[in-house]
Protein backbone atom coordinates (compact mmCIF):
# COMPACT_ATOMS: atom_id res chain seq x y z
CA UNK A 1 0.00 0.00 0.00
CA UNK A 2 2.62 2.41 0.55
CA UNK A 3 3.75 1.93 -3.21
CA UNK A 4 0.26 3.14 -3.89
CA UNK A 5 0.65 6.19 -2.57
CA UNK A 6 3.85 7.24 -3.11
CA UNK A 7 2.14 7.02 -7.07
CA UNK A 8 -0.66 9.53 -6.11
CA UNK A 9 0.64 12.83 -5.93
CA UNK A 10 -0.54 15.64 -4.85
CA UNK A 11 -3.00 17.16 -8.01
CA UNK A 12 -3.66 14.37 -9.18
CA UNK A 13 -6.90 13.13 -10.13
CA UNK A 14 -8.01 9.71 -8.46
CA UNK A 15 -11.55 7.92 -8.04
CA UNK A 16 -10.92 8.82 -4.33
CA UNK A 17 -9.84 12.96 -4.32
CA UNK A 18 -12.49 15.51 -4.11
CA UNK A 19 -12.69 18.49 -7.00
CA UNK A 20 -14.57 21.26 -6.43
CA UNK A 21 -14.66 22.73 -9.70
CA UNK A 22 -15.60 19.39 -11.56
CA UNK A 23 -18.55 19.19 -8.63
CA UNK A 24 -19.77 22.77 -9.52
CA UNK A 25 -19.70 22.07 -13.08
CA UNK A 26 -21.20 18.49 -12.61
CA UNK A 27 -24.32 20.55 -11.00
CA UNK A 28 -24.19 22.97 -13.52
CA UNK A 29 -24.52 20.74 -16.55
CA UNK A 30 -27.00 18.61 -14.83
CA UNK A 31 -29.13 21.94 -13.73
CA UNK A 32 -29.44 22.80 -17.67
CA UNK A 33 -29.81 19.45 -18.57
CA UNK A 34 -32.71 19.35 -16.06
CA UNK A 35 -33.84 22.43 -17.38
CA UNK A 36 -33.92 21.69 -21.18
CA UNK A 37 -35.40 18.35 -20.20
CA UNK A 38 -37.82 20.23 -17.71
CA UNK A 39 -38.61 22.48 -20.77
CA UNK A 40 -38.67 20.23 -24.04
CA UNK A 41 -38.66 16.76 -22.80
CA UNK A 42 -41.27 16.23 -20.01
CA UNK A 43 -43.77 17.96 -21.74
CA UNK A 44 -43.25 15.74 -25.35
CA UNK A 45 -42.74 13.26 -22.25
CA UNK A 46 -46.29 13.90 -20.80
CA UNK A 47 -48.05 13.99 -23.72
CA UNK A 48 -46.95 10.90 -24.97
CA UNK A 49 -47.87 9.62 -22.01
CA UNK A 50 -50.85 10.95 -22.22
CA UNK A 51 -51.81 9.95 -25.40
CA UNK A 52 -51.07 6.01 -25.32
CA UNK A 53 -53.49 6.81 -21.98
CA UNK A 54 -56.31 8.40 -24.12
CA UNK A 55 -56.05 5.52 -26.78
CA UNK A 56 -55.99 2.79 -23.75
CA UNK A 57 -59.04 4.40 -22.35
CA UNK A 58 -60.85 4.49 -26.22
CA UNK A 59 -59.54 1.26 -26.84
CA UNK A 60 -61.90 0.16 -23.36
CA UNK A 61 -64.38 2.13 -24.28
CA UNK A 62 -64.30 0.01 -27.66
CA UNK A 63 -63.72 -2.95 -26.12
CA UNK A 64 -66.79 -2.46 -23.63
CA UNK A 65 -68.89 -1.18 -26.84
CA UNK A 66 -68.24 -4.33 -28.32
CA UNK A 67 -68.96 -6.41 -25.32
CA UNK A 68 -72.26 -4.80 -25.14
CA UNK A 69 -72.96 -5.51 -29.05
CA UNK A 70 -71.92 -8.84 -28.78
CA UNK A 71 -74.23 -9.06 -25.44
CA UNK A 72 -76.82 -7.54 -27.49
CA UNK A 73 -76.55 -10.12 -30.67
CA UNK A 74 -76.37 -12.80 -28.37
CA UNK A 75 -79.74 -11.46 -26.79
CA UNK A 76 -80.99 -11.30 -30.20
CA UNK A 77 -79.56 -14.84 -31.73
CA UNK A 78 -80.98 -16.57 -28.83
CA UNK A 79 -84.55 -14.98 -29.61
CA UNK A 80 -84.20 -15.74 -32.87
CA UNK A 81 -83.29 -19.03 -32.58
CA UNK A 82 -86.36 -19.30 -30.30
CA UNK A 83 -88.70 -17.63 -32.57
CA UNK A 84 -87.49 -20.17 -35.09
CA UNK A 85 -88.41 -23.37 -32.99
CA UNK A 86 -91.90 -21.56 -31.56
CA UNK A 87 -92.19 -21.49 -35.77
CA UNK A 88 -91.00 -24.64 -36.66
CA UNK A 89 -93.49 -26.54 -33.86
CA UNK A 90 -96.04 -24.18 -35.22
CA UNK A 91 -95.47 -25.58 -39.03
CA UNK A 92 -95.36 -28.93 -37.18
CA UNK A 93 -98.75 -28.87 -35.38
CA UNK A 94 -100.48 -27.21 -38.09
CA UNK A 95 -98.55 -30.00 -40.75
CA UNK A 96 -99.72 -32.60 -38.09
CA UNK A 97 -103.76 -30.66 -38.15
CA UNK A 98 -103.64 -30.71 -42.25
CA UNK A 99 -102.55 -34.47 -42.36
CA UNK A 100 -105.04 -35.79 -39.95
CA UNK A 101 -107.93 -33.59 -41.59
CA UNK A 102 -106.51 -35.08 -44.89
CA UNK A 103 -106.60 -38.97 -43.20
CA UNK A 104 -110.21 -38.10 -41.68
CA UNK A 105 -111.33 -36.92 -45.38
CA UNK A 106 -109.81 -39.93 -46.82
CA UNK A 107 -111.65 -42.19 -44.63
CA UNK A 108 -115.06 -40.50 -44.91
CA UNK A 109 -114.74 -40.76 -48.70
CA UNK A 110 -113.51 -44.74 -48.30
CA UNK A 111 -116.48 -45.12 -46.07
CA UNK A 112 -118.46 -43.62 -48.67
CA UNK A 113 -117.17 -46.08 -51.75
CA UNK A 114 -117.29 -48.35 -49.34
CA UNK A 115 -121.53 -47.65 -48.88
CA UNK A 116 -122.02 -47.22 -52.36
CA UNK A 117 -120.43 -50.28 -53.43
CA UNK A 118 -122.48 -52.05 -50.39
CA UNK A 119 -125.91 -50.25 -51.42
CA UNK A 120 -124.90 -51.20 -55.42
CA UNK A 121 -124.14 -54.38 -53.87
CA UNK A 122 -127.80 -55.00 -52.15
CA UNK A 123 -129.32 -53.43 -55.44
CA UNK A 124 -127.82 -55.68 -57.53
CA UNK A 125 -128.10 -59.11 -55.10
CA UNK A 126 -132.13 -57.62 -55.04
CA UNK A 127 -132.30 -57.44 -58.91
CA UNK A 128 -130.80 -60.84 -59.19
CA UNK A 129 -133.22 -62.32 -56.27
CA UNK A 130 -136.59 -60.73 -57.99
CA UNK A 131 -134.92 -62.64 -61.34
CA UNK A 132 -134.54 -65.65 -59.59
CA UNK A 133 -138.27 -65.52 -57.77
CA UNK A 134 -139.35 -64.70 -61.95
CA UNK A 135 -137.35 -67.70 -62.92
CA UNK A 136 -138.74 -69.61 -60.13
CA UNK A 137 -142.40 -68.82 -60.94
CA UNK A 138 -141.97 -69.45 -64.73
CA UNK A 139 -140.80 -72.62 -63.71
CA UNK A 140 -143.39 -73.42 -61.22
CA UNK A 141 -146.05 -72.56 -63.45
CA UNK A 142 -144.56 -74.97 -66.03
CA UNK A 143 -144.33 -77.40 -63.83
CA UNK A 144 -148.00 -76.72 -62.34
CA UNK A 145 -149.34 -76.65 -66.00
CA UNK A 146 -147.28 -79.70 -66.85
CA UNK A 147 -149.10 -81.69 -63.83
CA UNK A 148 -152.17 -80.35 -64.01
CA UNK A 149 -152.25 -81.20 -67.71
CA UNK A 150 -150.70 -85.06 -66.82
CA UNK A 151 -153.67 -84.99 -64.42
CA UNK A 152 -156.44 -83.86 -66.67
CA UNK A 153 -154.99 -85.62 -69.58
CA UNK A 154 -155.95 -82.82 -71.64
CA UNK A 155 -154.14 -80.18 -73.23
CA UNK A 156 -155.37 -76.71 -72.22
CA UNK A 157 -154.14 -73.66 -73.64
CA UNK A 158 -150.98 -72.73 -72.48
CA UNK A 159 -151.15 -69.36 -72.18
CA UNK A 160 -154.51 -69.10 -70.72
CA UNK A 161 -153.66 -71.33 -67.84
CA UNK A 162 -150.01 -69.53 -67.31
CA UNK A 163 -152.43 -66.43 -66.58
CA UNK A 164 -154.97 -68.81 -63.92
CA UNK A 165 -151.13 -69.90 -62.53
CA UNK A 166 -150.16 -65.69 -62.25
CA UNK A 167 -153.00 -65.05 -60.79
CA UNK A 168 -153.11 -67.60 -58.36
CA UNK A 169 -149.62 -67.01 -57.39
CA UNK A 170 -150.09 -63.25 -56.87
CA UNK A 171 -153.17 -63.68 -54.16
CA UNK A 172 -150.80 -66.34 -52.98
CA UNK A 173 -148.57 -63.31 -52.33
CA UNK A 174 -150.98 -60.44 -51.63
CA UNK A 175 -152.25 -62.76 -48.69
CA UNK A 176 -148.61 -63.38 -47.05
CA UNK A 177 -147.70 -59.81 -47.36
CA UNK A 178 -151.21 -58.60 -45.77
Amino acid sequence: MPALLLLVQEGEFTPFSINTGLIFWTIVVFGVLLALLWRFGWPAILKTVEDRERRIQQQLEEAERARAEAARLLEEHKRTIASAKAEAQEILARAKAVADKERETLLAKARQEYEQLLERARQEIGAEKEKAIEALRREAVDLSIAAASKLLEAQLDSETNRKLVMEYLAQLEAGRTS
